[in-house]
């Protein structure tokens, strides 16, 4: 291949990156991608057979952008005081997650808009089932809800625990950003969850 058919490759992908934060994945027509990408309708099918092929590689590369971010706040994280309990750690990463939320505010409505078409479009369940294996184990060890090195059903579990927050916390954000609960609040609810758990009677 050459220079200038990869050149179009990555142009396309660019363009139905932009549309599909712009617009949305159903509202992108092929038309609007190669007006983006200043190539042509052929190209598409050159490169990725079907503009659904070439929404499904720009949502994924959109996605690992994200993910991409994740690691570096992770890597941030481990400056953190290490006096601090587990608890308080989790309450502190939140900012940051969130943070990183609101500079990729359009991929998120994206992924919810996409997350309602899994049902039509069973070619996308891959891409959302690899996603979100490596966003549990990142979560899971940002949020301090786990040990890395624990075995692997541990830090699943922890990890579709800290999915499960993630998402929720941001379906929130999308509906009132001013309403939405924070650090404190997400800490105050485990500590909450775990007290009551203690104070309940134990049935043989």
């Amino acid at each position: 291949m050459d220079g200038t058919a990869m050149g179009h490759r990555e142009q396309l992908l660019a363009g139905a990156k932009k549309c599909l934060l712009d617009k949305g994945y159903a509202r992108t027509t092929a038309r609007d991608i190669v007006a983006a990408a200043k190539t042509n309708l052929g190209s598409i099918g050159y490169h990725f057979g079907t503009k659904d092929a070439l929404m499904n590689a720009a949502l994924v590369q959109a996605t690992e952008e994200w993910a991409a971010g994740i690691a570096q706040l992770l890597a941030d994280s481990e400056a953190m005081d290490a006096t601090a309990t587990p608890l308080e750690r989790f309450e502190a990463s939140w900012p940051r997650v969130l943070e990183l939320f609101e500079q990729h505010r359009a991929l998120w409505v994206t992924q919810f808009e996409v997350l309602t078409q899994l049902h039509h479009s069973p070619e996308l369940r891959p891409y959302f089932s690899a996603a979100q294996e490596g966003a549990r184990r990142a979560l899971a060890t940002l949020l301090r809800l786990i040990d890395p090195a624990a075995d692997e059903r541990s830090v699943r579990s922890a990890g579709s625990f800290a999915l499960a927050m993630l998402f929720g916390v941001i379906a929130q954000w999308l509906v009132d950003p001013g309403k939405a609960p924070h650090g404190r609040d997400l800490a105050d609810a485990v500590r909450a969850v775990a007290g009551a758990g203690q104070a309940m009677p134990v049935h043989s």
